[in-house]
């Protein structure tokens, strides 16, 4: 049976997790949602706290799925970020970084620091 698009997200998502625990990072979210938008994965790598936008494409038809992260979507990251940062009463100066993770088929591809900073 096919995948419908919230099966392969989430499954997307859980790919980029392990790859990210693998890595050394600590995942403190999934699916972070408020108002203002969802982050998939908030993480930590060493004193970075890091929020991951996952993005999958079977294949190129539609672009790299990088590509996907428009600048509209980054503003949101970034403002339901600091909802995240509130909540969790985090300082201000607390080191934080906007990665991107795309998933091409079944290749992963990490773009630390893609965009953006609080």
């Amino acid at each position: 049976m096919k995948e419908n698009n919230r099966e392969i997200g989430g499954r997307c998502e859980h790919m980029a997790a392990v790859y990210l625990q693998e890595k050394g990072y600590r995942i403190l979210e999934k699916n972070y949602r408020r108002k203002t938008g969802e982050i998939d994965l908030i993480a930590e790598d060493g004193a970075y706290l890091v929020f991951v936008e996952v993005k999958y494409r079977r294949d190129d038809r539609k672009g790299e799925p990088q590509e996907a992260v428009t600048p509209l979507k980054q503003q949101r990251i970034m403002r339901t970020a600091q909802y995240y940062m509130v909540e969790q009463n985090r300082p201000e100066d607390t080191p934080c970084r906007f990665d991107v993770i795309a998933v091409f088929g079944e290749e992963i591809r990490h773009f630390v620091n893609a965009f953006g900073g609080l």
